[in-house]
Protein backbone atom coordinates (compact mmCIF):
# COMPACT_ATOMS: atom_id res chain seq x y z
CA UNK A 1 0.00 0.00 0.00
CA UNK A 2 0.90 3.39 -0.89
CA UNK A 3 -0.11 6.82 -0.17
CA UNK A 4 -0.60 8.91 -3.07
CA UNK A 5 1.04 12.61 -2.96
CA UNK A 6 1.38 14.11 -6.36
CA UNK A 7 -1.51 15.14 -8.93
CA UNK A 8 -1.64 13.52 -12.59
CA UNK A 9 -0.22 16.40 -13.72
CA UNK A 10 2.71 16.71 -11.91
CA UNK A 11 3.78 12.98 -13.32
CA UNK A 12 3.66 14.69 -16.63
CA UNK A 13 6.92 14.92 -18.72
CA UNK A 14 7.48 16.44 -22.29
CA UNK A 15 9.39 12.89 -22.95
CA UNK A 16 6.45 10.77 -23.09
CA UNK A 17 8.65 8.13 -25.30
CA UNK A 18 9.06 4.85 -22.76
CA UNK A 19 11.81 5.57 -20.62
CA UNK A 20 14.07 2.07 -21.59
CA UNK A 21 14.47 3.50 -25.33
CA UNK A 22 16.47 6.85 -23.68
CA UNK A 23 18.77 4.86 -21.72
CA UNK A 24 19.40 2.19 -23.56
CA UNK A 25 22.62 3.32 -24.87
CA UNK A 26 25.07 3.57 -21.65
CA UNK A 27 26.48 6.62 -20.71
CA UNK A 28 30.03 5.84 -19.23
CA UNK A 29 30.51 9.63 -18.13
CA UNK A 30 29.66 11.65 -14.65
CA UNK A 31 26.45 13.25 -14.38
CA UNK A 32 27.75 15.08 -11.22
CA UNK A 33 30.66 17.23 -10.65
CA UNK A 34 33.99 16.62 -8.53
CA UNK A 35 32.78 18.59 -5.70
CA UNK A 36 29.17 17.40 -5.67
CA UNK A 37 30.92 13.75 -5.86
CA UNK A 38 33.20 13.94 -2.97
CA UNK A 39 30.75 15.26 -0.64
CA UNK A 40 28.12 12.91 -1.56
CA UNK A 41 31.10 9.80 -0.73
CA UNK A 42 31.73 11.81 2.78
CA UNK A 43 28.28 11.50 3.14
CA UNK A 44 28.11 7.66 2.62
CA UNK A 45 30.88 7.51 4.79
CA UNK A 46 29.22 9.13 7.36
CA UNK A 47 25.72 8.31 7.41
CA UNK A 48 26.54 3.84 6.27
CA UNK A 49 27.86 1.20 8.61
CA UNK A 50 30.41 -0.80 6.76
CA UNK A 51 27.88 -3.88 7.91
CA UNK A 52 25.21 -2.52 5.97
CA UNK A 53 23.48 -4.61 3.15
CA UNK A 54 23.20 -1.19 0.49
CA UNK A 55 20.45 -0.77 -2.33
CA UNK A 56 21.32 1.97 -4.96
CA UNK A 57 18.92 2.54 -6.73
CA UNK A 58 18.90 4.46 -10.06
CA UNK A 59 22.70 3.62 -10.49
CA UNK A 60 24.80 3.23 -12.98
CA UNK A 61 28.63 2.31 -13.80
CA UNK A 62 29.75 4.63 -10.56
CA UNK A 63 28.18 4.17 -7.22
CA UNK A 64 29.97 6.89 -5.52
CA UNK A 65 30.43 4.60 -2.24
CA UNK A 66 34.37 5.22 -0.21
CA UNK A 67 36.20 2.91 -2.43
CA UNK A 68 38.19 2.14 1.43
CA UNK A 69 34.55 0.13 2.76
CA UNK A 70 33.53 -3.04 2.14
CA UNK A 71 30.02 -3.24 2.53
CA UNK A 72 28.11 -6.45 3.17
CA UNK A 73 26.67 -6.37 0.30
CA UNK A 74 25.57 -3.91 -2.80
CA UNK A 75 22.56 -4.69 -4.76
CA UNK A 76 22.47 -2.26 -7.69
CA UNK A 77 19.25 -1.17 -9.48
CA UNK A 78 19.96 0.95 -12.71
CA UNK A 79 18.05 1.50 -16.82
CA UNK A 80 20.86 0.33 -18.33
CA UNK A 81 22.71 -3.33 -18.23
CA UNK A 82 25.98 -2.18 -19.82
CA UNK A 83 26.52 0.16 -17.19
CA UNK A 84 25.75 -2.01 -14.04
CA UNK A 85 27.95 -4.72 -15.52
CA UNK A 86 30.84 -2.25 -15.55
CA UNK A 87 30.21 -0.89 -11.61
CA UNK A 88 32.57 -2.36 -9.47
CA UNK A 89 30.83 -1.63 -6.97
CA UNK A 90 27.77 -4.41 -6.86
CA UNK A 91 27.61 -7.74 -5.78
CA UNK A 92 24.48 -8.05 -7.66
CA UNK A 93 21.96 -6.19 -9.71
CA UNK A 94 18.80 -5.75 -11.69
CA UNK A 95 17.47 -3.75 -14.52
CA UNK A 96 13.95 -2.10 -13.90
CA UNK A 97 11.59 0.66 -15.53
CA UNK A 98 10.07 2.06 -11.97
CA UNK A 99 7.63 4.01 -13.87
CA UNK A 100 5.98 1.31 -15.16
CA UNK A 101 6.91 -1.59 -12.51
CA UNK A 102 7.84 0.23 -9.01
CA UNK A 103 7.43 -3.24 -7.27
CA UNK A 104 11.31 -4.07 -6.20
CA UNK A 105 12.08 -7.67 -6.95
CA UNK A 106 13.58 -8.31 -2.97
CA UNK A 107 12.19 -9.59 0.17
CA UNK A 108 10.86 -7.35 3.07
CA UNK A 109 13.32 -6.19 5.40
CA UNK A 110 16.32 -7.37 3.11
CA UNK A 111 18.44 -4.23 3.15
CA UNK A 112 19.71 -1.81 5.65
CA UNK A 113 20.15 1.28 3.80
CA UNK A 114 18.49 2.37 -0.21
CA UNK A 115 20.30 5.11 -1.66
CA UNK A 116 18.80 6.91 -4.69
CA UNK A 117 21.63 9.83 -6.43
CA UNK A 118 20.34 11.87 -8.82
CA UNK A 119 17.41 9.54 -9.76
CA UNK A 120 14.11 10.25 -8.16
CA UNK A 121 13.90 13.58 -9.96
CA UNK A 122 12.72 10.52 -12.92
CA UNK A 123 10.14 8.69 -11.24
CA UNK A 124 6.42 9.24 -11.82
CA UNK A 125 5.37 6.92 -9.14
CA UNK A 126 7.90 7.88 -6.67
CA UNK A 127 4.86 7.58 -3.79
CA UNK A 128 5.14 3.64 -4.48
CA UNK A 129 8.89 3.56 -4.86
CA UNK A 130 9.12 5.19 -1.29
CA UNK A 131 6.68 2.69 -0.03
CA UNK A 132 8.31 -0.51 -1.80
CA UNK A 133 12.26 1.02 -0.42
CA UNK A 134 10.39 0.71 3.39
CA UNK A 135 9.26 -3.17 2.69
CA UNK A 136 12.43 -3.96 1.85
CA UNK A 137 14.10 -1.99 4.03
CA UNK A 138 15.18 -3.31 8.07
CA UNK A 139 13.56 -1.60 11.11
CA UNK A 140 15.88 1.35 11.67
CA UNK A 141 17.39 1.76 8.49
CA UNK A 142 17.86 4.42 6.51
CA UNK A 143 17.38 6.10 3.23
CA UNK A 144 19.18 8.72 1.63
CA UNK A 145 17.62 10.73 -1.29
CA UNK A 146 20.88 13.08 -2.97
CA UNK A 147 20.38 15.22 -6.32
CA UNK A 148 22.06 18.33 -7.49
CA UNK A 149 20.10 20.74 -9.55
CA UNK A 150 21.30 18.90 -12.60
CA UNK A 151 18.18 17.57 -14.59
CA UNK A 152 17.35 16.02 -18.22
CA UNK A 153 14.56 18.39 -18.43
CA UNK A 154 12.28 16.46 -20.57
CA UNK A 155 12.42 13.36 -18.55
CA UNK A 156 11.30 14.91 -15.47
CA UNK A 157 8.09 15.32 -14.22
CA UNK A 158 6.38 18.16 -13.96
CA UNK A 159 6.47 18.67 -10.01
CA UNK A 160 10.18 18.65 -10.82
CA UNK A 161 10.82 20.84 -13.69
CA UNK A 162 8.39 23.80 -11.90
CA UNK A 163 9.69 23.45 -8.77
CA UNK A 164 13.10 25.27 -7.20
CA UNK A 165 15.92 23.59 -4.65
CA UNK A 166 13.81 23.88 -1.63
CA UNK A 167 10.51 22.58 -3.36
CA UNK A 168 12.75 19.70 -4.56
CA UNK A 169 13.47 18.99 -1.09
CA UNK A 170 10.16 19.27 0.52
CA UNK A 171 8.54 17.44 -2.17
CA UNK A 172 11.13 13.99 -1.41
CA UNK A 173 10.35 14.48 2.15
CA UNK A 174 6.62 14.38 1.78
CA UNK A 175 6.50 12.07 0.07
CA UNK A 176 8.92 9.73 2.12
CA UNK A 177 6.91 10.91 5.27
CA UNK A 178 3.40 10.14 3.56
CA UNK A 179 4.09 6.43 3.17
CA UNK A 180 5.92 5.41 6.27
CA UNK A 181 9.53 7.10 6.48
CA UNK A 182 10.09 8.75 9.59
CA UNK A 183 13.03 11.30 11.60
CA UNK A 184 12.98 12.50 7.70
CA UNK A 185 15.96 15.36 7.54
CA UNK A 186 16.96 17.88 4.68
CA UNK A 187 20.53 19.04 3.91
CA UNK A 188 21.40 21.77 1.36
CA UNK A 189 25.20 22.53 1.39
CA UNK A 190 27.38 24.85 -1.20
CA UNK A 191 30.43 22.16 -2.66
CA UNK A 192 33.75 23.82 -4.12
CA UNK A 193 34.84 22.72 -7.55
CA UNK A 194 37.76 21.36 -8.76
CA UNK A 195 41.15 21.65 -8.81
CA UNK A 196 42.68 25.81 -9.76
CA UNK A 197 39.24 27.10 -9.39
CA UNK A 198 38.23 25.63 -6.31
CA UNK A 199 41.48 26.72 -4.43
CA UNK A 200 40.07 29.86 -5.52
CA UNK A 201 37.16 29.52 -3.78
CA UNK A 202 34.93 28.73 -6.81
CA UNK A 203 31.42 26.80 -6.40
CA UNK A 204 30.48 23.55 -7.84
CA UNK A 205 27.11 22.31 -8.14
CA UNK A 206 24.92 21.93 -4.47
CA UNK A 207 24.26 19.31 -2.51
CA UNK A 208 21.36 18.56 -1.38
CA UNK A 209 20.16 15.26 0.85
CA UNK A 210 17.28 13.84 2.37
CA UNK A 211 17.55 11.24 5.09
CA UNK A 212 14.16 9.23 6.35
CA UNK A 213 14.08 6.19 8.91
CA UNK A 214 12.44 3.12 9.17
CA UNK A 215 11.02 3.22 12.44
CA UNK A 216 8.46 -0.09 12.51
Amino acid sequence: MFTKVLTDAQRFKLDQEPDHIFYQNPRFVQHLDDGFRARLTEFYREQIPSCATVLDLGSSWVSHLPDNVRYERVIGHGMNEAELTANPRLDSYFVQDFNRDPTLPLQEGFVDVCVVVAAWQYWTRPEEVAAEMLRVTRTNGTAIVAFSNRMFFAKAPQVWTDGDDREHLDYVGTVLQANGWGDVKVLAEETKTGGLMGLMGGKGEPFFAVTARKQI
